[in-house]
């Protein structure tokens, strides 16, 4: 199933974390992983974003599953279902305040799991219909542009990005005061921004070619920032700065 929804486990018992996993897949779900901590969660969910995490509210170790989603949220906008034994109201009012999309009561029922995980999985589809990625995480305007940060579109003046950085999905937006991470690929923002001041030199960058201070052989340099120059592209670029 190529376009499954994929789900991120976390659960620090590692009985109930096989057997959601073994349900879900049967489910035809995909599971991408199963996660005991919420650090290993966190980096998990940063460097390959699920569609779903199912997270255990009383998670062990220094985060707990709460605390681990707010951690989340920070860098990405991921649907939370949360796992929950029989919990306090101060416990439940602080999940919610994370805006989970479901909570699954443990031992949890398996037609309760079904049904939920596949309402949530709805509800994604029919978003991912209306916004593409880029579109929910960036807005261009002529002069500027917004970007999601922190649950707030934050404004970014194109002058005073400096480049932009690949990392796996993710991209930082870099400007003299700020480093921004966006969820999204390299080629998507890309094709958002004005080819007249953004240029591709590595696979990992593009750079405002107003903000060039120095071009070697194989970098070039903005502020102290050393980034590095493809033989692919380095005709391109040559070519633009004759032209500047």
């Amino acid at each position: 199933m190529g376009n499954a929804t994929r789900i991120l486990i976390v659960e620090d018992d590692m009985i109930i974390a096989a057997n959601l996993s073994l349900q879900l897949t049967n489910l035809g779900y995909e599971i991408v992983g199963i996660e005991t901590r919420g650090e290993e969660a966190l980096e998990h969910a940063r460097l390959n974003t699920p569609d779903i995490i199912l997270m255990d509210i009383n998670l062990r170790g220094a985060l707990d599953g709460i605390e681990t989603v707010k951690a989340i949220q920070e860098y990405i906008d991921v649907p939370i279902i949360y796992l929950t034994a029989n919990s306090d109201e101060t416990t439940f009012m602080n999940a919610r305040s994370t805006r989970p999309h479901a909570f699954i009561s443990k031992p949890f029922n398996p037609v309760d799991l079904q049904r939920t995980v596949a309402l949530v999985a709805e509800q994604i589809s029919k978003n991912d219909t209306t916004k593409s990625p880029v579109q929910a995480e960036m807005s261009v305007m002529n002069d500027r542009i917004f970007v999601r940060h922190n649950g707030q579109m934050l404004k970014l003046l194109l002058e005073d990005i400096l480049y932009i950085e690949a990392d796996r999905n993710y991209c930082h937006i870099v400007t003299h005061q700020n480093k921004i991470l966006v969820v999204s690929t390299l080629k998507s923002i890309e094709s958002e921004l004005p080819p007249a001041h953004f240029i591709r030199v590595h696979r990992s960058y593009v750079v405002n070619l107003s903000k060039l201070d120095v071009v070697a052989d194989g970098h070039l340099e903005i502020g102290r920032k050393v980034i590095p120059v493809s033989r692919s592209y380095k005709e391109y670029l040559m070519s633009r700065l004759h032209t500047i």
